[in-house]
């Protein structure tokens, strides 16, 4: 069944429900006659890949190494990409272009609200992140726009209270509108911050010298002599450690763009199976390249003293760069305006699994709203690292909705015999995404109990 035969279905469905209460990420088909082109339905897609995530890819080559990092990153792009394909083959055998509703098809309702879950707990994890990289590096920011004679300890150098502040006067406001579509224009400049941040990161290379030095606030100077040795400036190819395990979590919240897939693939102009595998091809194989190549010179230029969170790494050694500075306001800038957006499928969530399909209400809506955004301020004061965030739900529901979900509802779903080509390889996804996602998060749990 392809997925034109239910236009009229979808397009009675969206005139039906209202904002609130549709169904989550169900796709809204464009009443017009022609549909997105194919290179903005690639841009998209490159839209919902790239986040937060980029900025902690650095780290996790530095503990694998550039090899393993290297087979780890085509493994897990690769098989989103194939998780795809099966979302897209049961998008047209059902008609069906929500997530949600295809765990429903599946797995009755248990699997839909399953999926909410998931989807509500990543969003929830994406938010954290965002606002954890607004707690850390706006202070820095802001200090490197001021003069180096300015007084220490200011109230604008603590980031939990920016945080507050910034929650409290831009996120809730944009977060309290029924409708937040507006906000979707200031998408199309999310990948240009990225691609700048690439560049940045890939000039920068030859601003820092190795071995670091330490103990200095600019590299104008004198530089100091290192305690490091000239062999933490060779880049290791393989690497195994208790830190190895924030890896393939990492890769796959990085890589998560499922949910917003079958929308995509319903406002494709001319939506077919093989046109819409195409985009995600492209989409996924752009943010290959670029993930890797600002990971890979994130890496070369600290090594094994690289941060979790990339752009910390630059502070002791070029506090006030004009480069850095402007790509530390881009993403902060491209952070504080995605988190809303975020925002806005979370509570859908929330909403359709408390109350199912009932009319608008301002006091859930208000209600729902401070929950979540107080749940995910609390997680990005009391977070003391990001891959922290990225581990955990990395390892449970970005597996889950990345690798475990589309095996499972393809092999419920599908007519294609347990023998055949895709059957065998949903069940290989599911078992992949299981064993990674347990084998990561229990890791995660016993590097904490040793540490704390």
């Amino acid at each position: 069944m392809s997925i034109n035969n239910d236009v009229d279905v979808v397009r009675e469905r969206t005139a039906q429900d209202t904002e609130e209460t549709a169904p989550l990420l169900q796709g809204a088909v464009l009443s017009r006659g022609r549909g997105a082109s194919f290179a903005s339905s690639v841009f998209n897609l490159m839209n919902a890949i790239m986040g937060s995530g980029i900025l902690g890819l650095a780290y996790a080559m530095a503990s694998t190494g550039i090899v393993g990092f290297c087979i780890l990153l085509v493994l897990v792009s690769s098989l989103a990409a194939y998780s795809i394909h099966l979302l897209l083959k049961l998008c047209d055998q059902t008609g069906i272009n929500s997530y949600e509703d295809l765990g429903g098809k599946a797995l009755q309702k248990p699997g839909k609200v399953l999926v909410g879950i998931a989807i509500l707990i990543q969003n929830i994890g994406a938010m954290s992140s965002y606002l954890f990289i607004l707690k850390s590096e706006l202070p820095a920011a802001i200090n490197s726009l001021l003069s180096a004679d300015s007084p220490g300890n200011a109230w604008y150098e603590d980031g939990r209270l920016l945080l507050i502040i910034i929650t409290l006067c831009v996120v809730l406001p944009l977060s309290l509108l029924p409708k937040i579509g507006f906000l979707g224009y200031t998408s199309s400049l999310a990948f240009l911050f990225m691609l700048y941040f690439a560049v940045v990161v890939v000039v920068k290379k030859w601003s820092i010298p190795c071995p670091l030095p330490h103990n200095i606030t600019s590299l104008s100077g004198a530089l100091k002599i290192s305690n490091s040795s000239d062999s933490e400036c060779s880049p290791k190819l393989f690497v195994i450690s208790s830190k190895s395990a924030y890896a393939i979590p990492t890769m796959a919240f990085s890589f998560l763009c499922h949910t917003a897939v079958l929308p995509i693939y319903c406002e494709l102009d001319r939506p077919t199976k093989a046109r819409m595998q195409k985009v995600t091809n492209i989409g996924i194989s752009l943010s290959f390249l670029l993930y890797f190549i600002s990971a890979l010179f994130g890496y070369l230029t600290f090594y094994a003293h690289v941060e979790s969170e990339l752009l910390l790494s630059y502070d002791a050694y070029l506090p006030r760069d004009i480069m850095v500075i402007a790509v530390r306001l881009a993403i902060l800038l491209s952070v504080l305006l995605t988190v809303p957006l975020i925002h806005f499928p979370a509570r859908k969530a929330a909403i359709l699994m408390l109350f199912g399909g009932r009319a608008f209400s301002w006091l859930i809506h208000i209600a729902a709203t401070l929950t979540i955004l107080c749940v995910v301020l609390i997680l990005a004061i009391f977070v003391p690292d990001i891959r922290n965030v990225f581990g955990v739900v990395g390892s449970t529901t970005s597996s889950c909705l990345l690798f475990v979900f589309p095996g499972i509802f393809y092999l419920k779903i599908s007519r294609q015999p347990l023998r055949s080509f895709d059957s065998v390889g949903a069940a290989l996804l599911v078992v992949f995404g299981v064993i990674m996602g347990v084998i990561s998060f229990c890791v995660i749990v016993i590097t904490w109990a040793k540490s704390s």
